[in-house]
């Protein structure tokens, strides 16, 4: 009986052990334990149910947001070694071309420039395609640069991009006859419908806005709020499919030869300038798109938006997760948005619930003056108070240690096999044939072929 119970313990721990290797299980269990947290910082903060869920909702758009973004950049770096730092620019690319296009042709009120006045499917697309060209200028003349250079051209090229469209002579123009302007520093506002009101006018909308009405007392707006978080769910999952797809096949395992090796990938024939310019324009096009899902139904965008702290957020993401990794992409994207980027907030508000802090001296000097008479209460309060402008010193502490402790992630760089299906897992052949010439009994079946 002993012996049976502990080949069942065996067996149950090399299931468990098996199914824990599944990325998508991770995934299950990172996000659950993040929901939980923070619902039950939710419940201590004192916060409604419909307040726990808004928060749930922000933390699910946000996720939703920087897991495409990441996933693009991965495509880039993580596949084909592409050291793009220039993400936030074209991110800025599809969202302006896109208000730019949808905005009417003649504004009424604050919104002082014009646009084409296009369907917004037709004006999506378009700022697909530009920021897809927008990599293709780019990756034309850059891509002979070593991966230094490259990232220099790539961040400079999102910096004349940001300052671009703050300038006076792109606040207005025309094309080809047609009035159109980025509004300058002023940035653009949104005149034109939401654009998820082709989802908001269905019936079935109206079904969705009552549940959500009963379960947690939510309006009409929250409830457009919560449709548009799980709309942007379903396009990170296509993402996930689209690159996972492309990774998988036979122009992906040309980018992982090119990632590993450029000349080996040359010397079998394979055009590698061809094929990164290929991957960096598919990657800049998906970054449009998720720079235009991230702000377009705000009422207003402007350049500040797209400061370089984007870009670096982004790669702070895919470290986490780790390069290469599709699932970890994601998984990096979630860890982020909780712990790094939403976490340090909800952890003053909490800290504020339990102690009272008091008053924080104006200045640096007035904080550590004290330091010297060891009185460091001054500086604990003005540190406090000053939580959310340290998120960036976080942030940087965080990179240190994860590049120190785990370089390649937490998914990242693990073993690829060059074959689309595992050879290792053949069924053995039963035949009659003996050893091959040279072989054992071992060689047979396949095993080290």
């Amino acid at each position: 009986m002993s012996a049976n119970t502990t080949a069942n313990a065996t067996d149950e721990r090399t299931r468990l052990e098996a199914l824990w290797e599944r990325d998508a299980v991770k995934i299950f269990v990172a996000f659950a334990a993040i929901y939980l947290v923070y619902a039950a910082i939710g419940l201590a903060l004192g916060y409604s149910l419909d307040g726990i869920v808004n928060t749930l909702r922000r933390m699910t758009y946000l996720i939703a947001v920087y897991g495409m973004v990441t996933l693009a950049l991965n495509l880039h770096w993580g596949y084909t070694g592409l050291f793009n730092i220039g993400v936030a620019g074209f991110m800025a690319i599809g969202l302006y071309v896109t208000m730019m296009l949808a905005k009417p042709v003649d504004p009424t009120g604050a919104a002082q420039y014009p646009g084409l006045g296009l369907p917004m499917p037709i004006a999506i697309a378009g700022g697909v395609v530009a920021a897809g060209l927008a990599g293709l200028v780019v990756a034309i003349p850059a891509l002979r640069l070593r991966a230094d250079y490259f990232a220099i051209t790539t961040i400079a090229f999102a910096e004349i991009v940001r300052l671009g469209l703050t300038s006076g002579m792109a606040q207005q123009f025309s094309v080809f006859g047609a009035e159109l302007g980025t509004g300058g520093g002023r940035g653009l506002t949104r005149n034109y419908g939401d654009p998820m009101n082709v989802i908001f006018e269905l019936e079935a909308f109206s079904s969705f806005v009552d549940l959500t009405n009963a379960l947690f007392g939510f309006g009409p707006t929250q409830a457009r709020a919560l449709a548009y978080s799980i709309v942007l769910v379903l396009v990170l999952i296509g993402f996930y499919w689209l690159i996972q797809r492309t990774s998988r096949s036979p122009f992906g395992r040309v980018l992982k030869a090119i990632r590993e090796d450029e000349e080996a990938a040359q010397s079998l024939g394979k055009n590698t300038n061809r094929f990164k310019i290929k991957v960096f324009v598919l990657g800049c096009a998906l970054m449009g798109l998720a720079g235009i899902l991230w702000r377009f139904r705000r009422t207003g965008v402007t350049p500040t938006a797209f400061r370089p702290h984007v870009t670096f957020y982004i790669w702070i993401a895919l470290i986490i997760g780790g390069a290469g990794s599709n699932t970890g992409s994601v998984l990096g994207s979630g860890l982020f948005v909780a712990v790094l980027f939403e976490g340090p907030r909800y952890v003053r508000r909490l800290i504020e619930e339990v102690v009272t802090v008091g008053d924080a001296p104006n200045t640096f000097a007035g904080a550590v003056g004290p330091l010297l008479s060891a009185n460091p209460a001054p500086f604990l309060r003005y540190t406090f108070e000053e939580f959310l402008t340290l998120q960036f010193v976080l942030m940087g502490v965080a990179l240190v240690l994860l590049m120190h402790r785990r370089p390649d992630g937490l998914l990242g760089h693990r073993e690829e096999t060059a074959a689309a299906i595992p050879l290792a897992d053949r069924p053995v052949a039963e035949t009659g044939a003996g050893p091959r010439p040279g072989g054992t009994d071992s060689d047979r079946g396949g095993d080290s072929q």
